[in-house]
């Protein structure tokens, strides 16, 4: 049965899925899982958070984002995620699973590549209290004595990203979700993720999408705000910043694992991207290890 490190090891699931619960009412239990939970790591399976009561700030991509009573926190995988103190009287309920167990469900979720830019999401009162309901089954069934069908936990987990992927899109633009511009930038955003080190040019990806470049270009301003190589070129120094806080790679070394040929140039790219150089991020990060 395989695991995820990003979970706790007596949590039950199903064999072949990872899919993970836990709760204010059944939590972390190890002081040694918890206190590894705790440190800055970079996700590799989908996390989801509803704070049921109370108030609470996670800290996803360097980014603080404080949730309250009914909100909702999706992070993606690669993300760096830094799990916050724990908050007193807090009522909870978090999800994991990874993307072989969303490849078995029966229809893609399209708020999972946030197309909108935002990683919370809100509900109405009758909305909240369905999603309350589904995360409290699974996380009944996941934490049952007797093992549950396979079936049963993808049913529940396919009706609850109904609920959070209808939600997202609730308050965009009145148009379908799954028009043809979102669903090429949708397309745009996986290639980017893909091939991210890889560095195609922006003629590659428009060819690969079957568009012109003109036709990528209005897309990605659309959904993005920005043209596909800044676009591209952001997600990119991300990745950058992600990996100088969960790794020990140096200036070249971390050049050449991004794609570029001339670390000297990525390192301007960095700083003109990020506001900081390389060396004062590393500098930054050896002062907080050291306190």
């Amino acid at each position: 049965m395989a695991k995820s490190n990003n979970t706790p090891d007596n949590a039950k699931q199903p064999d072949k899925l990872i899919v993970k619960t836990n709760s204010h009412e059944n939590p972390y239990v190890s002081p040694d899982m918890l206190q590894k939970l705790m440190q800055p790591r970079k996700l590799s399976a989908y996390f989801i958070v509803l704070i049921d009561s109370g108030t609470i700030t996670y800290n996803l991509d360097l980014k603080d984002i404080t949730l309250t009573d009914g909100d909702v926190l999706f992070a993606m995988p690669n993300q760096v995620f830094t799990p916050p103190q724990k908050a007193d009287k807090l009522k909870y309920f978090k999800l994991l699973f990874d993307e072989n167990t969303l490849a078995l469900l029966p229809q893609p979720f399209p708020f999972l590549v946030n197309p909108l830019h935002t990683q919370t999401i809100a509900f109405d009162d009758t909305a909240r209290q369905r999603v309350r309901k589904a995360f409290e089954i699974l996380d009944q069934i996941l934490h049952a004595d007797e093992q549950t069908d396979t079936e049963i936990v993808l049913a529940y987990l396919n009706a609850l990203l109904v609920e959070l992927n209808s939600a997202y899109f609730k308050n965009a633009e009145p148009t379908n979700i799954l028009n043809a511009n979102l669903s090429k930038f949708i397309e745009f955003k996986l290639v980017v993720e893909t091939h991210l080190t890889e560095q195609p040019s922006i003629n590659a990806i428009a060819e690969k999408l079957a568009l012109t470049t003109n036709s990528l270009y209005r897309i990605v301003k659309e959904y993005s705000g920005v043209s596909p190589k800044d676009f591209f070129t952001k997600r990119l120094m991300m990745e950058a910043q992600r990996k100088l806080h969960y790794s020990n790679l140096s200036v070249k070394e971390l050049a050449y694992e991004m794609g570029f040929n001339d670390p000297d140039y990525f390192s301007r790219l960095f700083k003109k991207s990020t506001g900081k150089s390389v060396s004062e991020v590393l500098a930054s990060r050896q002062d907080l290890s050291g306190e």
